[in-house]
């Protein structure tokens, strides 16, 4: 059975149960600031078991991507090293919102399991929770009778609270849960170990392959539970775990989900999968991490220095350091593996079809600038080593090579060993706890439970209508972190308050007791489809009746830039072409930001085309045309943009100024001429095929122009206030440029001049004519001098120092005889004696150049330079 015909199954036979399938939903969520990937099924419908929203269907089931690679879900150290831990993986879920309970949910799995699938019921085991004394829970014996009517009771397990009793996270809905596990051992194993003793002991053939969750307490802030009102199911089967099961392998990898891709890497890298375990273990993270990188460039998490884009690089950078280390790939090869990732799951996830070039682009230049890091870390690695006191690295510094270079530390150790030295991995693991420990304490927060003061089916934002209301409290909790100290996140029955979605920042302003008393609102967030408007201060009369003002200035601003960046989408679409796709943007009252496709820099001419192509919209005062909940797919056909990577509703709301009509929840003008003008600020790469425009409108385009009349009436004061300042400008461009030819060769004919000195000052050294000096030259100068020397000696050593604009510069000559007879090096010599002026430099083994910022020792550099010879 395939991997596409054991989806397809899992799918078909929950519809047949009454249950809507529903797509996957992007790693990313936008609107959970609690995770930064989804890293199981259940996470895309939190907001349905926390009660803050409706689902389409009490009853559905999907394939749900999911990461683990941070915090508590991190497999990422496993992955390659044993059979079936993965960073990305497929979660096969069924799901019930108050709907059916135990007693479906185990039958239903047992039926798809043993009747569709055809797995053995004797190499079945499943386990129930069997209660906790921390929590006063007792045994699930209800879990216990149902499934003794279905296998014998000597294969049902006690698990303990690790294993049995699964929570959302410290507080939330929670429920025990019966996990399946799966015995495919060999007849011979199994006869000489029961299956019952490996089950939860990390046996790579006795695994868990999915998990009923009985979702019926609520965990509070003290750690205590209480019901839920409602029962709901949530499942998860591992999808790749199971095609194990079903291909009848013994690993994940030997199943047709990473096999294609396995076959591949083999091919581009002339090594054979199964012949050698350092190989087979690099082939594997390589196969598994492509995955993850694809799937989340797809889903518009891009790799970058920081919060999820972080992550994304480092998982990709350990696939290229395996790949260099292990498979001997100097040259990106990774992103070559993306066409048959494409070709094998593109008809499930058809997000790799349609993003496939850039995911090729993005994965190639991190691969080029990871190698590059490489390079710089291995030359760093070595004069670790070559300065080193003992044959012991010191652990900060093998740190100090993953921190900033990524080298992770059994690249390090591996080097290491070979030069006959080794590594300090207590000093490492010293100086990794304390950076994690920082992370977690610059991190950590304390939340309260909420304090529901009115119980209120639906918190409406009204905010596309008025920017003042009477709203009553409905909850709130404090929340304490060391970055902000004590805060209290409030929420009312409705609200003006714009909370920070699709790029737009959240709205600031104030609430108002009946007595006067003002609390003001600093930000506006949205949780799990709750407004939480921020405050550092609670009212002092709960139940009263507050009157909400949000701040007019500070929505108009970012109302006019959040409209502009929809007229610069359609005017990028227009004259760069409808390949440009939306990225990623920042909307705030001051500037936006604008992230979209495009593999080429963007011209000046294409600047200016893209800038008065929005400025003549904003000139024709095209009014807001909204539609709201409107059905997806009406404003689809009627031309709607929708966002790669965001979640829709079956109803949206539409956005049209003119030709330009996108899906929207943002707020927007009234009318085109409310933005006033709109002014390109800068255009720059954020990663291979993603550019970014930065621009302005409304008051700050004032404030730019007149900055820009300052600077140019304070030019024209420095010019003498001529008619014509460009003129001026370039007669003064003219004259440096003729001035700089004169110094030029005045310069030349001093090096000239100063050639005979040097020849006289020439000292021998063990047959090596050696030279070390000051010289009142430039940088090219001197290279001159060392040129016109070396073509008259064979033997030559020189290193020459000179000082310009506070620098210091290092040049070093060795003739072409010397580099290959006496083993020197003018690159490496440079580089050494660069520590000396606190600089660095390089270039080839008989010409090398420095630079520093402390000339001061320029004079000891040139002492050390004859410990050489």
């Amino acid at each position: 059975m395939t991997s596409q015909e054991i989806r397809s199954k899992f799918l078909n036979f929950f519809e047949g149960k009454k249950h809507l399938i529903v797509p996957s939903a992007p790693l990313v969520l936008k609107n959970d600031p609690t995770l930064m990937f989804v890293n199981s099924g259940m996470a895309p419908f939190k907001e349905f078991f926390l009660g803050n929203s409706e689902p389409k269907s009490n009853r559905i089931a999907d394939t749900q991507k999911c990461l683990r690679v941070s915090g508590k879900h991190n497999d990422l150290e496993e992955v390659g090293y044993d059979t079936y831990h993965h960073t990305l993986f497929e979660m096969l879920g069924n799901w019930s919102f108050g709907d059916y309970f135990k007693k479906e949910a185990i039958a239903w799995a047992w039926e798809l399991l043993t009747e569709v699938y055809g797995i053995d019921k004797d190499i079945l085991y499943v386990t129930i929770f069997e209660g906790s004394d921390d929590d006063n829970l007792k045994i699930d014996q209800e879990a216990y009778d149902i499934w003794k009517q279905y296998i014998s009771e000597d294969r049902i397990l006690m698990g303990n609270k690790k294993d049995n009793f699964w929570e959302m996270g410290d507080q939330g809905p929670c429920g025990p849960c019966s996990e399946i596990h799966v015995d495919i051992r060999s007849a011979e194993e199994k006869a000489k170990v029961d299956g019952k003793s490996l089950v939860n002991m990390d046996h790579p053939q006795v695994v868990e392959i999915w998990n009923l969750v009985f979702m019926q307490y609520n965990r509070k802030a003290n750690g205590s539970l209480e019901a839920l009102p409602n029962k709901h199911i949530d499942t998860g089967m591992g999808f790749e775990r199971l095609c194990m099961v079903l291909q009848s392998v013994q690993s994940n990898y030997d199943t047709d989900v990473f096999t294609p891709i396995i076959r591949e890497i083999e091919t581009i890298t002339n090594k054979d999968y199964g012949k050698n375990e350092k190989v087979d273990v690099a082939i594997r993270v390589i196969s598994d991490h492509v995955r993850a990188v694809a799937f989340s460039i797809a889903d518009g998490q891009l790799p970058s220095n920081t919060g999820a884009g972080y992550v994304i690089r480092r998982i990709l950078r350990r696939a290229v350091r395996y790949g260099f280390t292990f498979l001997n790939q100097k040259e990106p090869f990774i992103y070559k593996l993306t066409d048959t990732l494409s070709k094998q799951m593109g008809t499930a996830f058809p997000e790799l079809k349609s993003q496939k070039r850039l995911i090729e682009n993005v994965i190639k230049e991190e691969e080029h600038s990871f190698l590059r890091t490489l390079d710089q870390g291995l030359l760093l690695l070595e004069t670790v080593i070559t300065n080193a006191k003992s044959k012991t690295i010191a652990g900060s510094k093998a740190f100090e090579l993953y921190d900033t270079y990524g080298f992770p530390l059994d690249l390090t150790q591996l080097i290491a060993k070979e030069k006959g030295y080794e590594v300090d991995e207590a000093g490492f693991n010293a100086e990794m706890k304390k950076q994690k420990d920082r992370s977690r304490a610059a991190s950590a927060s304390e939340m309260s439970d909420w304090v529901v003061l009115k119980e209120d089916d639906e918190e409406e934002f009204i905010g596309y209508d008025t920017l003042t209301a009477n709203v009553k409290l409905t909850r709130y909790r404090k929340v304490t972190s060391k970055k902000e100290g004590e805060q209290y996140q409030l929420v009312f029955n409705m609200t003006p308050f714009y909370p920070e979605s699709g790029g737009q920042v959240g709205d600031k302003g104030t609430i108002k007791a009946s007595n006067g008393e003002v609390i003001y609102i600093l930000d506006t967030k949205k949780e799990n489809n709750v407004i939480m408007h921020i405050a550092k201060n609670l009212p002092e009369y709960l139940n009263d009746t507050f009157k909400a003002q949000v701040n007019e200035e500070y929505r108009r601003l970012s109302a006019s830039n959040h409209t502009a960046t929809h007229l610069l989408h359609q005017a990028l679409r227009t004259i760069l072409g409808t390949h440009v796709e939306q990225k990623g943007s920042l909307v705030r009252p001051k500037s936006l930001r604008f992230d979209f496709s495009h593999y080429s820099k963007v011209e000046p001419d294409q600047l200016q085309q893209i800038e008065d192509f929005v400025n003549a919209r904003i000139k024709e005062n095209l009014p807001l045309e909204e539609q709201r909940n409107i059905p997806m797919q009406k404003a689809l056909d009627e031309g709607a943009l929708a966002l790669f990577g965001e979640k829709y509703g079956d109803s949206v709301r539409a956005i049209r100024f003119g030709q330009s009509m996108e899906l929207c929840g943002g707020t927007h003008v009234q009318n085109t001429g409310d933005i006033w003008y709109f002014k390109i600020k800068s255009e720059s790469a954020i990663a291979a095929g993603i550019r970014r425009i930065e621009a302005i409108t409304n008051m700050a385009v004032g404030d730019y122009f007149e900055t820009i009349d300052k600077e140019y009436h304070t030019l024209k004061e420095v010019l003498k206030n001529p008619n014509e300042p460009v003129k001026a400008v370039e007669n003064l461009q003219a004259e440096n440029a003729e001035l700089k030819k004169q110094v030029e060769q005045l310069l030349k004919d001093k090096a000239k001049n100063i050639k005979g000195e040097l020849k006289s000052e020439l000292v021998e050294i063990n047959d090596v004519l050696f030279l070390a000096k000051k010289l009142d030259l430039d940088a090219g100068a001197i290279k001159d001098v060392c040129f016109e020397l070396g073509s008259e000696f064979n033997n030559l050593f020189l290193l020459f120092g000179a000082e310009a604009n506070g620098k210091a510069i290092l040049s070093c000559y060795i003739s072409k005889e010397l580099v290959s007879e006496k083993d020197l090096n003018a690159g490496q010599i440079v580089r050494e004696l660069g520590k000396h002026i606190q600089g660095g430099g390089g270039g080839q083994p008989f010409f090398a150049t420095a630079g520093g910022k402390n000339p001061a020792g320029i004079e000891e550099a040139l002492k050390a330079a004859k410990d050489y010879l």
